[in-house]
């Protein structure tokens, strides 16, 4: 518009923020495409020979499809678990915040949220070994549960501003209170979601801590793993490491830069609700 102000702090902020992200990205491109010899001269400079060999040296090092393949099998399994039981526990509880035992659950699970997982590591380790769950299968259980605090917390505000006539009509209509909830309330949470389903995604494909302490068996192991496991092992070859890192990054990149619409929509609607 004529006459429009620019805010020149905000835009220095916002070009300073893009910097931090996009600098370490530019770099960890860079470098995966070098050679070793050419790491010796100007870090910041294009590769003089863009080497691709060094990904496909990455991949048989890595053993980076099996890899792949764990981290995909939690991140999806996780995603569909979540969106089905987190919802329907939500739901359950905001339709009876009128009710104390309802409205103590919902404080114990936002509770939940508060708690280091430092303080319950070895407690977990113990009991996942002892139930025999060191397991992805384990791991995609414990990844639903742990997500259960924050995802209650954010449905459930959501879900009291949908109006219960919808509901009430539905059942006039002859419908029972588990249709009600997949055939009326569950459509109406798309945007949360959606919201709640890319998190788990970037929760569930980065996360390094739990796989860590869960998984004994090196062929579970997921891309953090591995990507911790190659640099204990191959800590000089720069190369040949950020090419991994690379592979790790490019699927979580391609998820936010196509969903973070989503996102903002799903955060703004239910902060408007």
């Amino acid at each position: 518009m004529p006459g429009r102000k620019v805010n020149w702090i905000v835009t220095a902020l916002l070009f300073l923020g893009s910097l931090l992200i996009l600098f370490p990205l530019y770099l960890t491109i860079t470098i995966a495409l070098k050679t070793p010899q050419e790491m010796s001269g100007n870090f910041l400079a294009l590769p003089k020979e863009w080497r691709w060999e060094n990904f496909v040296e990455a991949i048989e090092v890595t053993n980076f499809f099996n890899a792949f393949s764990n981290s995909f099998f939690i991140t999806v399994s996780v995603v569909l678990l979540t969106l089905m039981t987190n919802s329907l526990v939500a739901y359950a509880i905001a339709r009876n915040m009128h009710k104390r035992f309802y409205k103590i659950l919902f404080y114990y699970f936002v509770s939940a949220m508060f708690i280091p997982f430092p303080i319950i590591m070895l407690p977990i380790v113990k009991q996942t070994s002892t139930w025999g769950m060191d397991n992805l299968t384990g791991l995609v259980f414990l990844y639903v549960v742990y997500g259960l605090a924050f995802n209650v917390f954010i449905y459930v505000g959501y879900i009291k501003s949908i109006p219960i006539e919808l509901e009430e009509a539905a059942i006039i209509d002859g419908a029972s209170r588990w249709q009600v909830f997949w055939k009326v309330i569950f459509p109406l949470l798309m945007p949360m979601n959606a919201t709640v389903a890319i998190l788990t995604t970037l929760w569930a494909w980065n996360d390094f801590m739990l796989p860590l302490v869960i998984l004994s068996d090196s062929d579970l192991a997921t891309l953090p793993l591995v990507q911790y496991m190659f640099q204990s092992q191959f800590s000089t070859d720069y190369n040949l490491a950020f090419a991994s890192y690379l592979m790790a990054l490019a699927p979580m990149i391609i998820v936010y830069i196509f969903a973070q619409k989503w996102i903002i929509s799903g955060v703004v609607k239910g902060s408007i609700k």
